[in-house]
């Protein structure tokens, strides 16, 4: 059977057709786009063509109308490649799902289509210079003249900068609101909109074919159809979200640890040292046995908020104790695992050496780790 319990023989075939597509469309390609620092618009494309972009959609705007079993294989076989791939996760389950809950009939027919197809590439701009987790304290005004609202602010750090043409952004439309958080809205911005503009694409330790940049509102005029939801409901918007996107990042997590152990099995396995193999050695026998013991509680854990997260219950507290404690593990693993390779480890040409570089920031974006353990504390009454 497959990876879980609720995999059915479908679950089975759309995995292996999708890992066969990866293979030959984006493993092999894969080192060049490092090197290039981006993911090539022909790659969405042809994920667009063969039904892998935001398969959720319901069939009247393109979509597969499948549930998140589907889009959790999708997810785990771009991470099994590279973590650079994570902007098309994002597009597919993080930032297209606003559109779907929040849109109106009008807006879904408008964005959906070309979400589904590739044409368009989604982004969603939280995080300000001034302002990472305290999302009630953004700086971004859009401010209500006439027919439409007049943007201003900057937005950084945006998965998928580059490439968007279609960003969700969080602007403060009372920024006189006793409650901070109730001045905040969520709006949809088109690129090419005047006023709208894109700062450089940000050089960072790892993910290098992700792109991620700064994004630029200078009185930028959106139309007030552009409004997604309710004016001043937007922190509710992305806290109802936030627990999807942060059992992806805990997906992804996982899945990197398992990648990294099968990759270090491997090596230790065929890399001699003082006439025997590495494997042999009891210090990597017992560093194998403790990752591979943290890797087995990970994917147990996952299992079950996954089915919870499916049948719509709320797993918030789960999810955060989810996505701070499995992302530590797995850059916990990349530190044990690189060390297993020796100086082969420290060699660009080892995969090992990418996923050593990736798997820091999973602990600081989507919420950082330490604001996993405010919530947490929180929610247990504390």
């Amino acid at each position: 059977m497959g990876k879980y319990k609720f995999e059915t023989t479908e679950h089975e075939l759309f995995r292996k057709s999708f890992r066969k597509f990866l293979e030959v469309e984006a493993e092999v390609q894969y080192d060049q786009w490092e090197i290039d620092h981006l993911i090539p618009l022909e790659f969405w494309r042809k994920l667009g063509d063969m039904g892998y972009l935001c398969s959720q959609v319901e069939e009247q705007y393109g979509g597969l109308d499948l549930d998140f079993s589907f889009g959790l294989i999708i997810q785990e076989e771009l991470e099994r490649i590279g973590s650079s791939l994570i902007g098309i996760g994002l597009h597919n389950d993080i930032v297209v799902p606003y559109i779907e809950s929040y849109g109106t009939v009008a807006q879904k027919s408008r964005w959906l289509p070309k979400c589904v197809t590739g044409e368009t590439i989604t982004a969603i701009a939280m995080t300000e210079p001034g302002t990472g987790s305290d999302l009630a304290n953004i700086q971004t005004t859009a401010i209500r003249d006439g027919d439409h609202y007049i943007v201003n602010g900057q937005k950084t750090f945006i998965t998928n900068g580059i490439h968007t043409n279609l960003v969700v952004v969080a602007v403060k439309t009372n920024p006189h609101a006793e409650k901070k958080h109730r001045g905040v809205s969520l709006l949809v911005i088109e690129g090419g909109t005047p006023g709208f503009t894109k700062g450089r694409k940000l050089e960072k330790v790892g993910m290098h074919a992700q792109d991620t940049a700064e994004l630029y509102f200078d009185d930028c005029r959106v139309p007030i159809e552009n409004l997604l939801g309710e004016e001043g409901k937007g922190f509710t918007y992305m806290m109802e979200k936030l627990q999807q996107e942060r059992l992806i990042v805990a997906i992804a997590a996982q899945t990197a640890a398992e990648d990294m152990l099968s990759l270090t099995i491997d090596y230790v396995k065929s890399r001699k040292a003082f006439g025997k193999q590495i494997s042999e050695f009891q210090n990597t026998q017992f560093k194998i046995a403790e990752m591979a013991t943290k890797i087995e509680l990970g994917k147990s854990f996952l299992e079950s908020l996954i089915e919870q997260h499916i049948a719509s219950n709320d797993v918030v507290t789960k999810v955060s104790m989810a996505k701070y404690w499995i992302t530590e593990n797995a850059r916990d693993l990349s530190a044990q695992c690189m060390q297993l390779h020796g100086g082969y480890g420290y060699m660009e040409e080892y995969k090992i050496a990418r996923r050593y570089r990736d798997i820091p920031v999973m602990s600081i974006y989507a919420g950082t780790n330490e604001v996993m353990k405010m919530i947490i504390a929180k929610n247990l009454g504390l």
